[in-house]
């Protein structure tokens, strides 16, 4: 793996030219007064160096003579190591990391300049650490002070995310491997938890039934869990999941595990007690139908809106053949007046981050796929029991309250097509009902 973290890292220095680009690791972020959360690594950080500890910073450039790939990290320290866990310290972080040079964490200030003053610019954003955004911004205005006598030195700082996050967008063999892995852990969670829901349990049993399975194949939850039952669907980020189960209702489940940094984001709605009702029937074929079609939209070249305007279009219709809307369609679709059923688009990018980095659109042009993207598609349909419809149009009959729907894949561009990281787990009525 470490052969491909220095291909990353030649990649994106072929990109900056001139320029040093440097990044802060994450922050140890507090739960409660002393009680740390579990670290994650900042998903830049990680992308270019595989290392996986705070109070860290990177450097990359090709404007020292030597050095290359510079790291700044927490030395050994026996006693603080006893309280919060090993570190790999300066010397094996070298080996391990392929680092050209490695040094303690505490002498930043005095080392960081021999890799700056001679860069055209630095790459940097800045974020939410601020006081390591003094430390840059003090360095690069000590540098240009200093300018008219050298007549070299960075005359400006640009966020380097553009760039990455174009390489991080196309997966590599090795990432696809991983996101597969995660898929699969994932599939294998959501049928357990399909097999164990019925009328009577809690939303908080099905989540830990699915965590429960994460656990075992040694990995966590890549965000929180959503297990939502009846008019909860309707809130497409309920996470309270404490509502006891009835029957004659769906549940939606929205759940996937991060399995060596790489995500995984699977969404199937199923009724509890194994049987739709009329109206829920026929609001999941919508939204299925729609999926289906968004998917087939999935290849090289097609534009990324292609997918969220395919699945707008079907579920228009069905709203419309249904009498929920009414009027013409495409100034349905033009004013958006499905908003009210539908609110978020059609998916997102997929990898290091569940909504992973990457632009959909360039200005007013549209973004194309390429194979190794990955991304999700997941068309819905949700009929709060508060909603209200834009004016013009008809107020919903009660029988629709409550419903609830999204169905979910993990989907990658290939060659010829696509790929789906998450067919696995059945979202046909026959095989739901």
């Amino acid at each position: 793996m470490q052969t491909e973290y220095a291909q990353r890292r030649q990649q994106f220095l072929a990109k900056i030219g001139k320029g040093t680009a440097v990044f802060r690791s994450s922050p140890m972020a507090v739960m409660h007064n002393d009680v740390e959360y579990n670290f994650r690594q900042d998903s830049d950080f990680f992308y270019l160096t595989g290392f996986n500890e705070a109070n860290a910073v990177a450097v990359l450039t090709a404007q020292h003579e030597h050095h290359r790939f510079v790291l700044f990290v927490q030395p050994k320290d026996l006693e603080k190591e006893t309280w919060t866990g090993y570190r790999v310290g300066v010397e094996a972080a070298k080996e391990r990391f392929g680092a050209d040079e490695v040094y303690p964490i505490a002498e930043l200030r005095e080392k960081l300049p021999q890799y700056l003053e001679k860069a055209d610019r630095i790459y940097y954003r800045l974020g939410r650490d601020r006081r390591f955004n003094d430390t840059i911004l003090s360095q690069w205005q000590t540098l240009m002070a200093t300018y008219p006598k050298r007549g070299t030195g960075p005359t400006g700082i640009e966020d380097p995310a553009p760039t990455l996050h174009a390489l991080r967008q196309v997966k590599s063999p090795a990432e696809l491997d991983r996101m597969r892995t995660a898929a699969a852990i994932s599939v294998e969670a959501h049928n357990r938890a399909r097999k164990f829901a019925c009328p009577g349990r809690y939303e908080y049993e099905v989540q830990a039934e699915i965590e429960h399975t994460f656990g075992l194949r040694g990995t966590g939850v890549a965000y929180p869990s959503i297990v939502a039952s009846g008019a909860n669907a309707c809130v497409l980020h309920y996470t309270e999941n404490t509502r006891q189960m009835q029957d004659h209702e769906l549940l939606l489940i929205d759940a996937g595990c991060a399995y060596e940094y790489y995500n995984a984001d699977i969404t199937r709605t199923f009724p509890v007690g194994g049987k739709f009702t009329a109206e829920q029937k026929i609001l999941y074929e919508i939204v299925l139908a729609a999926q289906m079609k968004a998917i087939a939209q999935v290849h090289p070249g097609n534009p990324y809106k292609q997918i969220h305007d395919t699945a707008v279009r079907v579920l228009v219709e069905g709203l419309m053949d249904l009498g929920l809307l009414v009027g013409d369609i495409e100034e349905i679709i033009k004013e958006e007046k499905y908003k009210p059923f539908y609110m978020h688009r059609t998916g997102h990018w997929l990898g290091l981050d569940v909504h992973d980095v990457g632009v959909y659109q360039h200005g007013e042009t549209p973004h194309n796929l390429e194979p190794g993207q990955v991304l999700t598609v997941e068309p819905g349909l949700y009929i709060s029991p508060f909603i209200k419809p834009v004016e013009g149009q008809p107020e919903v009959d009660s029988r629709w309250h409550g419903i609830g729907i999204r169905i979910e894949d993990d989907v990658v561009v290939t060659e010829q097509g696509c790929e789906v990281l998450t067919e696995g787990v059945p979202k046909a009525i026959e095989d739901l009902a």
